[in-house]
């Protein structure tokens, strides 16, 4: 175990923040290497002469942050070859000075107008059908909203087929449970998106991760998995992939549905960034809809607080997510889906896509601007950018560097699957800033990091 006694600044405020910044600072400048043993919660406790609970919430956040990591039974590590907290998580308020570009935030500035809905949903003459139970899998006219709006996705699908959810973080969950048991594996890309690794971990999924390319997932890929009865359901993100923003072709697509096809896989599309791509290429769904769970929410298109997502599932499979639904939740609160129905039906959804689309666009040009010749990836529309690190920098260390220096970033390890991610990466959310002179401030900030060398940063918050 590493003998660490962090030099503490006696007048900061918090006193745990100033724990995360004695592990960024010793960690950066090279007095801590990636992979010491840290002293126990216990044990830092009794050496600094603070509370327990200073110093486990001092671990959590910079835990949270990727700069240690926690092993079951083994102990803290300095490093992150898992993301234990969730990395979608904000920065913590005692850090205002911070611009969190490591959120996956919808762009609020373009949300809908929800108090004028509001206003004319209660003047309906049937609204207090919506303050009552109704079935699990959604009221008949909301099912035929969620029909509409994958409609609008390029895949035709039914009122019958689709089942109403509390976003789409339900809509997989609901999916996988009723998909695998504990200890079956699932299928998804080499890089995949937090929240799907967080459901696995809690229903006793294994995951097993795929090549990809600058496209996404690779069919050979696949085959070879299901060749080798690696897995019996895929989970993949075919448009605007998080966090590496691919788009995968027509084509690709095609060729995904043949091996679903021929291995006989069940595939869990997820679509919540489909609207956001340039060329709106059809659904996986599209070429194999007996086998597909198309989901299909309306957080980072439309509004993110709204918590709503359609599932279009097989008919076989129907009645069992029913049950899920109600075994989770009940119901997806019916007034909540009200609005999204309404904002589906009169324009107000496509509208917002539309402005959302074209600030998204702006703020890619912010990033061309900074970060010009740097090895980063994007999509005309997207709300993240994935940008890729030079040898000398891990992705810990580089977000690390960055918070330092005053903007946080996601590691690799928030969203790879298994032990060593395929490439050193960070994910920059460009949504998650202010407005553009805030985003423009922290990719200034992520420059100087990508350019420095690790452990010599000079800014300090």
């Amino acid at each position: 175990m590493t003998i660490w006694r962090p030099k503490l600044d006696p007048d900061a405020k918090p006193l745990y923040a100033a724990i995360v910044q004695a592990l960024i600072d010793d960690t950066t400048q090279g007095r801590l290497s990636e992979g010491d043993r840290l002293p126990t919660h216990r044990q830092l406790s009794g050496t600094l002469g603070l509370s327990l609970g200073t110093v486990t919430r001092a671990y959590k956040e910079a835990e949270r942050r990727g700069i240690i990591r926690g092993v079951v039974g083994r102990g803290t590590f300095v490093g992150s070859a898992v993301a234990r907290q969730n990395p979608l998580a904000p920065v913590d308020p005692s850090y205002p000075q911070v611009i969190d570009l490591g959120v996956s935030w919808p762009i609020y500035s373009e949300d809908p107008d929800l108090a004028g809905t509001l206003r004319k949903i209660a003047a309906r003459p049937d609204v207090r059908r919506l303050t009552r139970y109704q079935p699990n899998r959604g009221m008949t006219r909301h099912r035929a909203a969620g029909a509409e709006w994958m409609r609008r996705l390029g895949f035709a699908a039914d009122p019958e087929e689709v089942l109403v959810c509390v976003g789409t973080q339900h809509a997989l969950t609901v999916s996988l449970a009723v998909l695998l048991q504990p200890g079956d594996t699932l299928l998804t890309e080499s890089l995949t998106y937090p929240g799907a690794k967080a459901v696995a971990e809690l229903l006793g999924i294994r995951l097993h991760g795929l090549a990809m390319d600058r496209e996404g997932l690779l069919p050979d890929a696949f085959a070879s998995a299901c060749r080798q009865q690696r897995g019996k359901v895929l989970y993949c993100v075919p448009s605007v992939h998080n966090p590496t923003t691919g788009t995968m072709s027509e084509q690709r697509r095609r060729d995904i549905a043949a091996v679903a096809r021929k291995y006989g896989i069940a595939v869990i599309e997820d679509a919540v960034h489909h609207r956001l791509t340039a060329d709106e290429v059809p659904p996986i769904a599209s070429f194999a809809p007996e086998r597909t769970f198309l989901l299909a929410g309306l957080a980072k298109a439309v509004c993110g607080g709204l918590r709503v997502a359609f599932l279009r599932a097989p008919a076989p499979f129907r009645e069992h997510l029913a049950r899920s639904i109600w075994a989770t939740t009940w119901l997806a609160p019916p007034l909540t889906v009200e609005v999204a129905a309404t904002w589906i039906e009169d324009g107000t959804a496509e509208e917002t896509v539309r402005r959302k689309r074209g600030e998204a666009a702006a703020r890619l040009e912010i990033v061309r601007d900074v970060l010009g010749d740097l090895p980063f990836r994007a999509a005309p529309h997207g709300f993240h950018i994935w940008l890729a690190l030079p040898e000398r920098w891990h992705s810990a260390a580089f977000a690390a560097d960055t918070f330092r220096r005053g903007v946080a970033v996601t590691t690799v390890d928030a969203f790879a699957v298994g032990e060593h991610p395929p490439e050193e990466g960070v994910r920059i959310c460009t949504s998650a800033a202010e407005n553009r002179a805030a985003l423009r401030r922290g990719l200034h900030l992520v420059r100087d990091a990508w350019s420095g060398t690790p452990g010599l940063g000079s800014a300090i918050l």
